[in-house]
């Protein structure tokens, strides 16, 4: 399965839970499992974290761009290379356990499709597996 996300910052992170667990329901081919995420991009990531409180995700965003500056004097000719590096450091993949048709997260978890080099049309490869 494949969802898309639509991003409309330079830097943002979208929640995508709701998203996930829609598909989960919808798909119906596992209760109890797992599910894997892959982000097909090389400037963008996943990642699990505090979805409770929106200033979370701000203050990673800005430790991140604090961390690898936009400009550095990069070698890459897109002008993204921060892009890149923000990508390696987060990750383009997580595992998380279904149960009963759900994403067993913690109470103030969240799954998130980090943007670095937006806005952009992306994708997130969603994978069903019975456990």
């Amino acid at each position: 399965m494949i969802l898309t996300v639509k991003t409309g910052a330079k830097t943002e992170f979208v929640d995508i839970t709701r998203d996930i667990n829609r598909l989960l329901a919808s798909d119906g081919s596992i209760t109890n499992g797992f599910c894997f995420l892959y982000i097909p991009h090389t400037t963008a990531a996943v990642t699990i974290n505090e979805s409770a409180d929106p200033s979370v995700q701000a203050d990673i965003l800005d430790v991140l761009n604090d961390i690898v500056p936009f400009e550095a004097g990069y070698r890459h000719l897109e002008g993204n290379s921060a892009a890149h590096a923000k990508s390696t450091l987060v990750g383009a993949s997580e595992w998380i356990a279904v149960e009963n048709s759900q994403l067993m997260l913690g109470t103030w978890q969240g799954v998130f499709f980090c943007e670095f080099d937006g806005p952009r049309t992306r994708k997130v490869h969603v994978q069903l597996v019975n456990g």
